[in-house]
């Protein structure tokens, strides 16, 4: 009794209308494009980096993590050095420590590039080295200009 009953099925289709998608996809990579910013450090110390004469230019720059290291910035002129990380300076020593082991753990191969001004003495730059030590940040260079010839 049930063999002779057929289901009708739906004369409409259920399709989706794809004619006007890739006119949509550039206009919205247009329009973040147009509107995306590269984001710069703001610099809060003084550095004027040492020439040197053999330079080395580091290809992947996504994974350097910079290290300023200089005279503090102040409204009044300069001030005692200052070790700035990102957007902000470090007041703390094992600060340092702290910000290199998160971004070794988020990107082991981060190339730690410190950029020293030629006047501030060397304890304080051993200092940051050594919270980089502990930090097991040990792929460090230095950045210099090219001393002129």
């Amino acid at each position: 009794m049930s063999a002779h009953f057929k289901k009708k099925s739906a004369g409409t289709k259920q399709e989706i209308p794809t004619a006007s998608m890739p006119d949509i996809i550039f206009m919205l990579l247009i329009f973040f494009m147009v509107t995306t910013v590269l984001r710069e450090t703001e610099l809060l110390v003084n550095v004027s980096i040492p020439q040197a004469e053999a330079i080395e230019k580091i290809d992947q720059k996504r994974l350097i993590q910079y290290v300023y290291i200089g005279p503090e910035k102040l409204e009044s002129g300069t001030g005692e050095p200052a070790v700035q990380i990102d957007d902000a300076i470090v007041r703390d020593l094992p600060q340092i420590r702290q910000a290199m082991y998160r971004a070794l753990r988020e990107e082991p191969r981060t190339i730690v590039s410190m950029r020293v001004d030629r006047e501030v003495e060397t304890g304080l730059l051993y200092d940051v080295q050594q919270e980089l030590r502990e930090a097991e940040a040990l792929r460090v260079n230095y950045s210099t200009t090219r001393e002129a010839e």
